[in-house]
This record gives C-alpha cells, sequence and structure tokens, in this order.
C-alpha cells in the first residue's frame, strides 16, 4: 500500500510516516497543499492522510480536487477541531474518513489500512496459496506451519504477490507499490528483498521469476 501524508507540522509528519512505514506501508510525505497536488499529479496513492489546515494549498482545496479527479485515492482529514460540525463539513467535501487530533498513532494506522483495502479490489482477509499463509491485519505470515520472520519490506513484497493471485508482477510495480520515493529506481533493491524472501520462504520455492515479465506465486 502507498500512502501520502500531507501535514505541515514537520515533527507530527514524521511520526505519522515512520508508524506507517513500520507497518509495511511505502510513505512519501508533503508539508504543503501545493506539494501534495504536484505528487498526486504524478503518483498513484492508495491512501492520502491530509491535514485540513495548510499552508499554501488549503488541505479543503486538496480533498476537492482530488474527488474531482475521479481518482481512487482514499482520503483521511486530520483537524485540530473536532465538533460534530467540523466532521460533517470535512466528510461532505468527499473525504472517506475525519481523524481529530490529538489522536492514538494505532487509532491511525488502522484507519488507513481500512481505507486502503477500499481503494482495492476487495481481497479476503487472509491470503493462502497452499501451505502460504498470510494475515494482513495481524501483520503475520506463515508457510507450512512456520510463522515467518519477514521485515517489513519483505512481507510487503509478500503480501503483493500473494494479492496478484498468479499474476507475474514487474519488479517496477513492486518499487512503486512497495517502496516511496525515496527508492532509486536504478538499484538492486527490489531483487535484493526477493533473495532474501525467497531464503526465508525456503524449499520448495514459492517465488517464480518470470523471464521480463518480473515475479509470481503460482496458483495453487
Amino acid at each position: 500500500m502507498r500512502v501520502l501524508v500531507v501535514e505541515d507540522h514537520q515533527t507530527l509528519n514524521r511520526l505519522i510516516a515512520t508508524g506507517l512505514r513500520r507497518e509495511a506501508m511505502a510513505v512519501d510525505t508533503a508539508l504543503d497543499g501545493r506539494d501534495a497536488l504536484e505528487r498526486l499529479a504524478v503518483t498513484r496513492y492508495d491512501v492520502v492522510v491530509l491535514d485540513r489546515d495548510l499552508p499554501e494549498v488549503h488541505g479543503d482545496e486538496v480533498c476537492r480536487r482530488i474527488v474531482a479527479g475521479g481518482a481512487a485515492e482514499r482520503v483521511l482529514m486530520l483537524t485540530a477541531a473536532g465538533t460534530v460540525r467540523d466532521r460533517v463539513e470535512g466528510l461532505g467535501l468527499g473525504a472517506d474518513d475525519y481523524l481529530p487530533k490529538p489522536f492514538d498513532l494505532a487509532e491511525l494506522v488502522a484507519r488507513v489500512r481500512a481505507l486502503g483495502r477500499r481503494s482495492a479490489p476487495a481481497l479476503p482477509p487472509v491470503l493462502d496459496n497452499g501451505d502460504l499463509s498470510l494475515d494482513p491485519n495481524r501483520r503475520v505470515a506463515f508457510r507450512a506451519g512456520r510463522r515467518l520472520e519477514l521485515s517489513p519490506k519483505e512481507f510487503a513484497v509478500l503480501e503483493h504477490l500473494l494479492a496478484a493471485g498468479g499474476r507475474a508482477v514487474p519488479a517496477e510495480e513492486l518499487l512503486e507499490r512497495v517502496w516511496d520515493e525515496a527508492a532509486d529506481p536504478f538499484t538492486t533493491t527490489v531483487k535484493t528483498t526477493i533473495g532474501r524472501l525467497r531464503s526465508k520462504l525456503g524449499d520448495p520455492p514459492a517465488i517464480h521469476t518470470v523471464r521480463e515479465g518480473g515475479y509470481r506465486i503460482d496458483a495453487p
């Protein structure tokens, strides 16, 4: 899942981004509305965490443009104003969810994950393929009953491959959906992560390389 965090308070921006990355999400950040709109013009996000009171371009206007553009991004609006009227106004702008400040980071993570599920085709709560199983909500994965100790990136790659349902996933797609804008597209980071993941999954091999097509976990 790829998320854009738009929050002008740098410390809070960094706190939210760090918390989401720990949950295996790819996170880009913006400190004002103009920067957010520029990023939205070139990158597809699953969820936008959007502060309402932004400099340059107000959060309300950013939300309106996201909705007017017909994009698939889901919007979680943040604001220091927590009255019922404020919430109604925020949802009336087209936001999918609304969270007043201060908030608990665990709740924000849960709401982002829930919105992410709504932005993508419906998937079962647990992804199964043969002796492989992965629970996105509990953040656990197993093979043949053995719990896999995966890094956030390894977990996210495995989740994306399982969700593909046997489709070959190009390395470019993995780089876009699992890593954020800081990733160098010319590095071997995807190949290296796939190598570590294969080692942890063990034999028989579960992830197959498709020549000029990427990587695939065959449908059972």
